[in-house]
Formats: structure tokens, C-alpha cells, sequence
């Protein structure tokens, strides 16, 4: 039997087909397109199904279930999307909508960062485990807990928004309302924040850097500009590696000390920096988690299914 999964976001919708060993056998995708009513997203979403399944030779009964990871607060039990701030959705009855659409009746919502976590725990870096923590490094810091081989969402399915815990009281303003969220200081978007305020100074003090360069050569300022120059010996860009590292491994070690998983994962585009961005972790992290060397030590690895988690996680909801 078959699964399939679909990742909805703001942007794109991505749907694939995933086999019993969590490959994606076929997939495709088209743009979300979200201004428009959502009844039609929910049209291209069983459009892209049944045009998948055809594609596969796979009759649409060969599929168990459907899952589908979306962003915002979601009801998994009603299969209601309640709020989602980049989609037009407000107590919005997606599955029910598409069950009639399609053949397959057996579909599960969760959001999209949970499902993420999920995919990751069954079929990625923390396979084999019953408790893990991930966490994405992108746009915000989402994240997702799997608490012995289950999914933790809190009594009204809003739990687990890992990146608005505060690591710095009356910090960096968060789009969440609060100040100091470790999403304010931790994210792609907080990266790029400091590698601009630190260009700013350099520039104010007459300071060289590589950091004007390699912005130059991208063509803005990234997430992997501070990286890529560090790298090139840049004391600049260094400072702000460090930085963030800082508060990174305070958010993380916040987590390990409250959920001590067996593994938390790191996903997100600044995942990408694999081994180098770990191991600039986990000093802080020794010396700050509980317990210490008593404790056996949570690992902390890279996610290993990046951009197909979504459809990955989703197509394992049960």
C-alpha cells in the first residue's frame, strides 16, 4: 500500500507519493496561489492526487491514507485548519473537502512543523527513537515533539511553537508580539538581521570585511553570508557566527532540559551548514544542560529530510 502526503504552504503546494520503505515514489507540486478562495486550493490539492496517481499506474484505492501538513493551528481530530496567517483559512474544513473530492476517505491534518518533526522521527534523523525534538531554521524557528512515538500538540493542539519561547526578556521584537523570542534571535531571518547591523558598523568604523564582498557576489544578504565568509578567515563575519551560535545553543539547551528527547534534529536552511554548524553548538550545550556528564546526553544531529519532510511526515500521520 501506498501513502501520500501533501505539504501546503504559503508559496507552493508539493504532494507526493510515498511507499512502505518512506520513499517518495512520485511527486509534484504546483503554486498555492493563496488569495484565492481556498476551495480551489483544495481543488488543485485532488487534482494533483489523482494526477499523481495516474502518472504512478496506481489506482487511487491502492492509497491507505492522505496526510496533509499545514501551517498555523490545526485540528487534527476534526480535521479543521482554525487559523493560518499566509492562507486564506479561518475554521476551515479541509479534509471534509477533500474526501469528496477524491476517493481515498482516510486523511489526517497536522501542522506543518509537527508533521515535519513526525517525518523526522519515524523516517529520519531520529529513526528508531520514542523521543525527539526538531526544530526548522528558516523564515521563523518552528519546531515540532514526539513524545514516545507521539506527536505532542498541548489539550488545544497549539503546543509546540518552540520558537517563541524568550531566551532574552525585552529583546528583538518577534512578529509573535512578545520580545526576545528565541525565533527573534535564532532564525534565518535573525541571521541575516546581524549580518547587516555588523556590515552597518564595519562601515561606521571603517573597519574591512569580507562580509560587503560576499553579500555583493550573492547578491543580498543571506543566510549563509556570515557562514561563507567566517570561512574565508573574516573576523567580522566570526563575531557573528558566534553570536548566533550563542543564542541558538541557549534555545536548544532550554529544549534538551525540558523534554531531554534522544535526539533533536536540526532542519531549515541553516541546517545546510551540517557538521561545522553542530559542533560550534555543542560546547555551550555541555556545559549548560542538566545534569551534566550524569545525564546521558541528547544527540543533536542534522534533519535528513529536508524539503521533503512536509510531504514525507505528512504521508505518515495516522
Amino acid at each position: 500500500m501506498f501513502t501520500i502526503g501533501v505539504d501546503l504552504g504559503g508559496t507552493n503546494i508539493a504532494v507526493g507519493i510515498v511507499n512502505e520503505k518512506y520513499e517518495i515514489v512520485k511527486k509534484a507540486s504546483c503554486p498555492t496561489q493563496a488569495e484565492r478562495d481556498p476551495v480551489f486550493i483544495v481543488d488543485d490539492i485532488a487534482k494533483l492526487i489523482i494526477g499523481l496517481c495516474q502518472e504512478a499506474g496506481i489506482e487511487q484505492k491502492e492509497i491507505a491514507s492522505v496526510g496533509i501538513a499545514a501551517p498555523g493551528s490545526v485540528d487534527p481530530v476534526s480535521g479543521v485548519v482554525k487559523y493560518a496567517n499566509n492562507l486564506p483559512f479561518r475554521d476551515f474544513p479541509i479534509c471534509s473537502l477533500l474526501k469528496e473530492r477524491i476517493e481515498c476517505q482516510n486523511i489526517h491534518l497536522e501542522n506543518d512543523a509537527n508533521a515535519a518533526a513526525w517525518g523526522e522521527a519515524v523516517a529520519g534523523a531520529a529513526k528508531g527513537t520514542a523521543h525527539s525534538v526538531m526544530i526548522t531554521l528558516g523564515t521563523g524557528v518552528g519546531g515540532g515533539v514526539v513524545i514516545d512515538h507521539k506527536l505532542y500538540s498541548g489539550f488545544n493542539y497549539a503546543g509546540a511553537e518552540l520558537g517563541h519561547m524568550v531566551i532574552c526578556e525585552g529583546g528583538r521584537q518577534c512578529t509573535c508580539g512578545r520580545k526576545g523570542c528565541f525565533e527573534a534571535y535564532a532564525s534565518a531571518t535573525a541571521l541575516i538581521q546581524m549580518t547587516k547591523e555588523k556590515m552597518a558598523a564595519c562601515e561606521k568604523e571603517g573597519r574591512a570585511t569580507l562580509l560587503t564582498k560576499v553579500a555583493a557576489e550573492q547578491g543580498r544578504v543571506s543566510g549563509r553570508t556570515a557562514f561563507m565568509a567566517a570561512k574565508a578567515g573574516d573576523p567580522a563575519a566570526e563575531e557573528v557566527i558566534s553570536e548566533y551560535c550563542g543564542y541558538l545553543a541557549c534555545g536548544l539547551t532550554n529544549l534538551i532540559n525540558i523534554f531531554q528527547p534522544e535526539v533533536l534534529s536540526i532542519g531549515g536552511g541553516i541546517s545546510n551548514e551540517g557538521d561545522s554548524l553542530v559542533n560550534r553548538l555543542m560546547d555551550k550545550i555541555v556545559a549548560e544542560r542538566y545534569g551534566g556528564s550524569t545525564v546521558k546526553p541528547t544527540e543533536i544531529r542534522i534533519a535528513k529530510l529536508k524539503n521533503d519532510a512536509g510531504i514525507i511526515g505528512g504521508a505518515l500521520l495516522k
